[in-house]
């Protein structure tokens, strides 16, 4: 395959500005097709490629030929079917996170995964990112001591934006679906590890839409503290506290947008260690990497089997709400 050919359904904001500049900055990747029943929608991803063909429904871009992957970055309500069908119509799928509503959905994706041999996987770009390799190497290679405690934050305010598919209930909003994929995702990610039970959970509420969700969860040896919140001041930062040092992530789930990718190791008695990661862009990383898990050169770092296990955990903080 001397490219992988790409469709997109929908023409999305985050299409737009992310990913569809991803694929094409991609090495062996070219956007196709995209799927928009709105001409003017699709002008922007035009002017990136005069030879994008634009159609007007999904099932087209699904049953093309010159298409051997779809980007789908649809409400997270339609993430399932959309999924599901891609698949079945013979079509390597990387979908928008959170790839499902519910952790035993997934089951179904797999199933289908295996059963076709394709590539299907959730846009997780975070784990592209080598700042986190160097995380969780640090972590796991004990240059903090014991990890005792996490402390994951991601908070924005898009209360002027009533009309977001984020603050609906029908369309699966709610910031844990958003953004608690990251906060729970790289502690995982990190560690290896899987939360064994929710401490504490405090979730609020606007419309039934879940707007602010902060949760305590127990790890084997180690708490996590997650707070994300669609109400508050932009704010990312993670860290990882140990018994003999802390590692601070200051941009760990945007850097190039919230600010620079810089992670910082401090340990008593030696010198600080600071890496910075200027102009990787995680989200050309992804694209990359499933390139080369649709090539066979090598597997994809986020299968369905993570995913899942980050939508399992915020299933236990739901449950654990009240």
């Amino acid at each position: 395959m001397s490219e992988l050919r790409w469709g997109i359904l929908g023409a999305a904001k985050f299409a737009r500005e992310q990913m569809a500049p991803a694929i094409h900055a991609a090495k062996r990747s070219k956007l196709t097709m995209l799927a928009t029943s709105d001409p003017a929608k699709a002008e922007p991803f035009r002017a990136m490629d005069s030879d994008l063909r634009v159609v007007d429904s999904y099932d087209a871009v699904l049953a093309d030929p010159g298409v051997d992957a779809v980007y789908i970055p649809l409400p997270n309500s339609l993430h399932v079917e959309w999924t599901r069908r891609a698949l079945e119509a013979g079509k390597h799928v990387l979908t928008e996170k959170p790839i499902a509503m519910q952790a035993d959905e997934i089951d179904d994706l797999i199933a289908v995964r295996d059963r076709t041999g394709l590539v299907a996987a959730e846009a997780y770009m975070v784990v592209h990112h080598p700042q986190w390799h160097q995380v969780r190497d640090w972590v796991q290679g004990g240059a903090i001591g014991q990890l005792l405690r996490v402390n994951a934050t991601f908070t924005y305010d898009n209360s002027s934006d009533p009309g977001n598919i984020r603050n609906t209930v029908e369309t699966g909003g709610g910031s844990l679906p958003d953004i608690g994929v990251y906060t729970l995702g790289c502690t995982r990610f990190v560690t290896g590890q899987e939360p064994e039970r929710i401490l504490f959970a405090d979730i609020r509420r606007e419309n039934g839409v879940e707007v602010r969700a902060e949760a305590v969860a127990q790890f084997d040896g180690f708490t996590l503290t997650s707070l994300t919140s669609m109400r508050m001041a932009l704010y990312q930062n993670v860290s990882f506290h140990g018994s003999e040092g802390v590692i601070e992530v200051t941009a760990p789930f945007n850097p190039l947008g919230y600010g620079d990718a810089e992670i910082t190791l401090m340990r008593k008695g030696k010198a600080t260690e600071l890496f910075r990661y200027p102009g990787v862009n995680q989200y050309v990383q992804q694209v990359e990497a499933f390139g080369a898990a649709v090539r066979g050169e090598a597997a994809y770092p986020c299968p369905l089997e993570f995913s899942q296990g980050t939508q399992r955990f915020i299933d236990m903080i739901w449950a654990a709400e009240g």
